[in-house]
């Protein structure tokens, strides 16, 4: 006769099955296989998966307190679109947690760290030579988390990978031009040689200004949308010009 699992050992195994599906519905998005405002179908997900609906359904809870997909109530569950003007919050509140992020690593980034940036910028190098977008676009990410992540402060880790997840979509579309990809990896470069400066100043103000031209890319790569929010266009232009005189 077969035992069923102890009702703690089941938890365990519930849990960890639902992480996996949370982690490849989560990839599906990021990576554009599933578009801003589509439908996710909890059946056909569990069919494809090849787990039962339950999994799915708590990844989807997950998913939403992670920004990423919204659940209406008697219509289903759909990946978030943000709004244009969401983004623009968005990342201001990223230039001032990257600001913070540049001047503390200016101050306390150990050889091995600095040495793991640099092998990152080097590839994105690499990934530019080779004409690879994708590619470029991955190591992007892990930079800017790596980053965050050696800050040692999790719970900005934990709020900073939240943002990032609700501007991924943006980021691509701002790479998605080949023309860009040297200039972007010009700005990693100045940025990790800011922070190895040991200028707390210089490594904030390099890792800011590296997110208000990205905000600037969204906001040209969105001109229709872009009269709603001129105003916080200007504003960070502002920012950029008193930088620049202090």
């Amino acid at each position: 006769m077969k035992r069923e699992a102890h009702p703690t050992i089941a938890l365990l195994q519930s849990s960890s099955l639902t992480t996996v599906v949370q982690q490849e519905i989560e990839r599906r998005i990021l990576q554009g296989e599933l578009a801003p405002g589509a439908k996710l179908i909890e059946a056909e997900l569990a069919t494809g998966l090849g787990v039962s609906r339950g999994p799915v359904r708590e990844a989807f809870r997950m998913l939403e307190e992670a920004g990423l997909v919204r659940q209406e109530k008697n219509r289903g569950v759909f990946v978030r679109d943000i709004p244009l003007d969401e983004a623009m919050e968005i990342y201001d509140l990223r230039a001032m947690m990257d600001e913070a992020v540049g001047r503390q690593l200016a101050e306390r980034i150990t050889p091995e760290q600095l040495k793991a940036v640099r092998a990152m910028v080097d590839a994105m190098e690499k990934a530019v030579k080779a004409g690879d977008a994708d590619s470029y676009h991955l190591l992007n990410l892990d930079f800017h988390d790596k980053l965050v992540e050696f800050t040692g402060n999790r719970k900005l880790t934990a709020i900073y990978r939240r943002l990032i997840n609700e501007l991924s979509l943006f980021r691509r579309m701002n790479l998605a031009d080949r023309k860009l990809l040297p200039i972007s990896a010009g700005e990693h470069r100045a940025i990790v040689k800011a922070i190895a400066s040991g200028d707390p100043a210089a490594a904030g103000r390099a890792m800011r200004e590296h997110v208000l031209v990205s905000k600037d890319r969204t906001l040209k790569n969105n001109m229709p949308q872009a009269a709603t929010v001129k105003p916080a266009g200007a504003a960070a232009a502002a920012n950029r010009k008193a930088m620049s005189n202090a």
